[in-house]
């Protein structure tokens, strides 16, 4: 298990927090998934522990966390294009029942005292692997769980349950090693498990509408959402902040083993329980969430958070003695989780259902590349100047990255209404089209008075981003150089059925703009022609 990634939500709402739990197949899976994730954490702190053992180099260890995290960067793109694919539920079952599998083999393995530095980093990155081809399908199935009304609640109990986890996990690993052996914490890992396949296979989801077109093929749905993040500005905002966070902030997950271990010389009991308290850090920083937000925003929260995870790492680069580590972990996990929810939100609400997963996706995908980027290049850097000048280099470029990347602002996209309009008419076609057939070219052709033409062509300009995002690779307005106040609007789609695609993907936000652009036409609503590549 690693530094968690929740769907944590900063957003106040006046529905109670134990809403969601009326609803029983909520209940279960929130309770099914709080064992798993105490199981998860419980694997964390030991084969952190299990490494420092078996090779105490910093670079090494911290590769362990570095081959936990690699996974998201390799996978989770695609594991959001399957998640927007497939049944989640089926999709869930399948890869948890993987997970369970190779985290026995491996717990067998340690039991029968196999482990080595080489297979430790490749059984983490195996069931790193497939923990990222979950994480996007997790975070898009939590709206089939609940009614909408207790959405937000639901969302901030997951919160609180993962920190629950690592809470306890990380202490119940350590006193487990310590009591029982260091094989103990794999096999609860596997054994806890099974109760989220248990609780997958109980829960039979309620049958939705689905659309009439045939699902998205496998590689045109992974460039269909890089282009969607693309041409999304309140995502790529989300992106940037968080690539400034993560990169410094991975700095004390990565060296927290050796902080117990060589600098404050204590055991494994100490790791667990420095790891609990981050996680109780960041419980009870969840409550005061609503609070903060509402005081601060979302922008200084965020700032408010790097800085408290700066402070966190000076205090463990200073560290000698247990209670101020204990201080700084209890700091590092209520700023922690202050960073996270507000990414995570602003990540959630930037994005339609539709492409919820690959963009979910695009986000874990930075989260965890710069976990594992930054885990790597602390602990060599560890390696060089030694722990204390690591965690204060890390201080440093935490706070750093505050002034550097604060023209990106988060969760721009709150109150936007991302449902699909379906004001689109179907297109009119004298032949039968081959789904494939392409590319096509669509005009849209407005008249307006020629005293409203650069109004409206700065109205139009806003149609850009989103014709773009929804499937269009080209974008273009023309005027009729013999007729003022005649005015076309171009776009090119790849082939038939991303354009029908098109349709299904308008909001009732995009809805807005072109009701503000009709407003200039002089004929109601303007004349939209398709045209489609001739078979020559």
């Amino acid at each position: 298990m690693l530094p968690i990634m929740s769907n944590a939500a900063g957003a106040s709402s006046s529905t109670s927090f134990a809403a969601p739990f009326r609803h029983p197949v909520f209940a279960v899976i929130w309770t099914a998934t709080l064992v798993s994730n105490v199981g998860g954490w419980m694997y964390s702190a030991a084969s952190g522990w299990l490494m420092t053992t078996l090779n105490p180099d910093p670079l090494i260890v911290a590769l362990v966390q570095a081959a936990s995290t690699l996974p998201i960067c390799l996978f989770a793109l695609p594991a959001g294009a399957l998640a927007d694919i497939f049944d989640k539920r089926k999709f869930l079952i399948v890869v948890e029942t993987l997970t369970t599998a190779v985290s026995a083999i491996y717990a067998a393995m340690v039991g029968l005292g196999l482990a080595t530095p080489g297979n430790l980093l490749l059984f983490t990155f195996l069931i790193g692997a497939a923990g990222a081809l979950t994480v996007p399908a997790w975070q898009a199935v939590v709206p089939q769980l609940v009614p909408k009304e207790d959405l937000p609640p639901a969302i901030a109990a997951n919160s609180v349950g993962v920190n629950i986890s690592r809470a306890i996990g990380p202490a119940l690993g350590g006193a487990t090693i310590a009591a029982i052996g260091i094989a103990a914490p794999f096999w609860a890992n596997a054994v806890a498990n099974l109760g989220i396949v248990g609780a997958l296979l109980w829960w039979r989801p309620k049958r939705t509408a689905r659309t009439p077109l045939p699902a998205e093929r496998f590689g045109p749905a992974m460039t269909t959402g890089l282009r969607y993040a693309r041409h999304n500005p309140h995502l790529r905002a989300t992106l940037v902040r968080a690539a400034g966070f993560f990169l410094f902030a991975s700095a004390y997950w990565a060296l927290l083993p050796l902080v117990a271990s060589s600098q404050i010389a204590g055991g494994a009991e100490l790791y667990g329980i420095l790891l609990g308290v981050i996680g109780a850090g960041a419980v009870s920083g969840a409550f005061l969430l609503p609070w903060l937000k509402t005081k601060l925003g979302p922008d200084r929260l965020m700032a408010l958070g790097a800085l408290g995870q700066a402070l966190a790492m000076v205090l463990y680069g200073v560290a000698s003695e247990p209670a101020i580590a204990l201080v700084a972990s209890a700091l590092a996990g209520a700023t922690w989780i202050a960073s996270l929810a507000t990414l995570s939100v602003s990540a959630q609400v930037a994005l339609p259902d539709w492409v919820r997963g690959r963009g979910l996706a695009l986000y874990t995908t930075v989260f965890f590349g710069c976990l594992t980027l930054g885990s790597t290049a602390w602990g060599e850097i560890a390696a060089w100047v030694g722990l204390p000048a690591a965690h204060f280099l890390a201080a440093a470029g935490a706070i750093a990255a505050i002034p550097l990347t604060w023209r990106w602002k988060l969760q721009t996209a709150m109150g936007t209404d991302l449902t699909p309009s379906m004001h689109w008419p179907s297109p009119i076609t004298a032949l039968d089209i081959e789904q494939d057939r392409g590319p096509v070219l669509v005009t849209v052709e407005y008249r307006i008075r020629p005293q409203d033409r650069d109004a409206f062509l700065e109205a139009i300009a806003k149609l850009e981003h989103e014709r773009r995002r929804d499937g269009a690779y080209r974008w273009g307005v023309f005027e009729d150089a013999a007729e003022a106040g005649r005015i076309l609007e171009t776009f090119l789609v790849e082939s038939w059925m991303e354009h029908l695609r098109q349709h299904e993907r308008v909001t009732n936000a995009d809805r807005l703009v072109q009701d503000a652009l009709h407003k200039f036409s002089l004929q109601g609503a303007p004349k939209v022609t398709h045209f489609i590549a001739a078979d020559t």
